[in-house]
């Protein structure tokens, strides 16, 4: 696979806004973040419902109610997730989310039988999986960014996110370059264009890179060693390799190229945010049980 020079110019230019879009939403504050994984969340839940529409033309039959209300249950998991007592006294995220999913999760099934001639229960089985793939994920996520209370840790919270970021970023930038300067074995028949070298290169980059940076910054935030930065930047490479490879299988049988085109030279919402839905899980999961 040779180096398109174009096509690297756009899909650079756009992954620097995209991390400076990150970045702005991630270290200006808490609701910042939550404003800009909202957006997130329903664009991916927009496309999401596109594919399934093309995979199974059986979703398009979907009332209304469920096609925007699983989308709003969806997004009340995402506050659910946020640690308890974050925010202002009269607005808690935990707690609006917590009786929004109650509220929606119960209406929904109840609406779909009422107002759909015929409800088939594998709709209802896609819309779970949209919940546990896209708004469970980024819920784990925003539980990250406001996982340590207090200001006194406030710069842990945000560090956390980054390296998730950060490595997900360099993952994916150099997998591109080293599969286009000497990929020859292709990973998988899902995505034809990836190879085992630049998938290797991609991940020993972005371990390199955040334990460099873990080397650096360590120090300042005594709460993650050397070793986290690099146990995280595998973690996430390697998942968010698997969930690169899902979004192509998920595309291949829509039939379509890219998920959207919000993003020229990435796609859409979840072509540009596969890879962090799929390995939020595994990176919270390590955090919680042995960070």
């Amino acid at each position: 696979m040779s180096l398109q020079t174009g096509t690297f110019r756009t899909r650079a230019l756009t992954s620097l806004v995209f991390v400076v879009v990150m970045l702005v939403g991630l270290l200006w504050n808490e609701w910042s973040f939550f404003v800009l994984f909202s957006i997130i969340h329903f664009g991916c839940w927009y496309e999401y419902q596109k594919l399934l529409s093309r995979i199974d033309p059986a979703y398009r039959e979907i009332s209304v109610f469920q096609r925007y209300g699983v989308m709003i249950a969806g997004w009340c998991i995402m506050m659910y997730c946020s640690k308890e007592g974050n925010g202002k006294p009269d607005l808690l995220l935990h707690n609006v989310g917590l009786y929004g999913s109650i509220i929606f999760l119960f209406i929904l099934p109840v609406t779909e039988i009422l107002y759909v001639r015929k409800p088939h229960v594998h709709n209802m089985g896609y819309s779970a999986l949209g919940l546990i793939y896209i708004s469970l994920s980024l819920g784990l996520l925003l539980n990250l960014r406001t996982y340590y209370p207090g200001l006194a840790l406030e710069p842990v919270n945000k560090l956390l996110v980054i390296m998730i970021i950060l490595s997900l970023w360099v993952n994916d930038t150099m997998a591109y370059l080293v599969g286009s300067l000497i990929g020859k074995t292709p990973l998988s028949k899902i995505s034809p264009k990836k190879t085992w070298e630049g998938t290797i290169g991609g991940i020993l980059f972005s371990i390199v890179f955040m334990g460099v940076a873990g080397y650096f910054l360590s120090s300042d935030f005594e709460m993650q060693a050397v070793s986290q930065w690099v146990l995280v930047a595998a973690i996430a490479s390697v998942s968010g390799t698997l969930g690169d490879l899902l979004q192509s299988k998920l595309k291949r049988m829509a039939d379509v190229k890219d998920s959207g085109q919000i993003m020229p030279g990435h796609g859409g919402f979840l072509d540009r945010f596969d890879s962090l839905l799929f390995a939020t899980p595994f990176i919270w999961l390590y955090i919680t049980m042995f960070a």
